[in-house]
């Protein structure tokens, strides 16, 4: 089911992708101001790799999606996407990037800059690898600076989520940094190993995209050697129910797309972490079908605030490399 959804659906993600990153606005452009005169007359003054696509962790997002598409055997517009990413990932734009987030550790943290690292891992092999090495080295030593310190995970259903960003961190860390890489495992034993009897009734909350229970399962299952024995006293319970999108013209209310595309994701990781008998297989498969299908939809043609980010949730479901 999964493989045939992607066939079917990577031209139109590739193409999403590449007209969300081609609009500039509107942008919302966070960026921290160092005196009076600092205030960027547009967003690629100080992003020109990352501005179109709404604020710049979107744009990020949606250039791996071009990059992890470019890299499969699937019919998408390869022509398309290599003009759009030599442009963007110009060395001396990604430059200008990696120089930002080093002299703003905080912008984008965790969340963006995660997804930096996994854009860098999945580029691997690219002619836009070495582009991206700088910006990747950044957010490795503002991760490597900054989890130490973190006392306590950060549990909500959105860009702050610890245990999302640590997942995304780790195939980076895995294949480039080991130290980086013992920091996630030993931060994700710290913060989530002894979890129990998660309430799990309690999602969503209202601008969720993303399950606190799913993306603290699906890292430990990365990390845990006894991973369905953790998660039978964590989440005995895993019967989630498709979030309802209430207005999908609302950009934090359209975020519940996105969670029932990030729970379908979820669904299908934790269920590929168990043995093939597991009784609790079908299920999580059954419900990651349910969630995928109140959403995809809504990935193209949809209003610019979903459009500009939902591909990303969707490929991360259909495409589980």
């Amino acid at each position: 089911m999964w493989a045939d959804l992607l066939t079917e659906r990577a031209d139109e993600l590739a193409r999403t992708a590449i007209d969300s990153i081609r609009r500039e606005f509107p942008y919302h452009l966070r960026h921290m101001m160092q005196g009076p005169g600092d205030h960027p007359a547009h967003p690629r003054d100080v992003h020109p790799s990352f501005h179109g696509s709404f604020d710049w962790h979107s744009c990020l997002e949606m250039h791996w999606v071009l990059v992890r598409l470019h890299q499969s055997d699937l019919d998408v517009p390869r022509g398309d996407i290599e003009a759009l990413l030599d442009e963007r990932l110009a060395p001396e734009a990604v430059a200008v990037e990696a120089a930002y987030c080093a002299e703003n550790p905080h912008h984008s943290r965790p969340y963006g800059q995660a997804w930096a690292l996994w854009l860098a891992h999945d580029a691997a092999g690219s002619r836009w690898a070495d582009a991206l090495a700088p910006l990747a080295r950044t957010a490795a030593a503002n991760f490597t600076a900054w989890l130490p310190k973190l006392t306590y995970p950060v549990r909500q259903g959105m860009h702050g989520n610890t245990a999302f960003a640590l997942s995304r961190i780790l195939p980076y860390a895995e294949a480039n940094d080991p130290a980086l890489r013992q920091l996630v495992v030993d931060t994700a034993l710290r913060m989530f190993a002894s979890d129990k009897a998660y309430p799990a009734d309690y999602e969503p909350s209202g601008f969720d995209f993303l399950s606190p229970a799913l993306c603290e399962a699906e890292l430990m299952a990365s990390v845990l050697p006894d991973f369905p024995a953790w998660l039978a006293e964590f989440l005995p319970e895993a019967a989630f129910t498709p979030a309802h999108v209430s207005d999908s013209t609302d950009g934090l209310i359209a975020h519940l797309h996105g969670l029932n595309l990030s729970r379908a994701w979820g669904l299908r990781r934790i269920a590929s972490a168990l043995p093939p008998d597991d009784a609790r297989v079908e299920p999580l498969l059954e419900s990651a079908k349910r969630h995928a299908e109140a959403a995809l939809s809504e990935v193209s043609g949809s209003d610019f605030a979903v459009e500009h980010w939902l591909a990303v949730y969707a490929l991360l479901l259909l495409d589980v490399r």
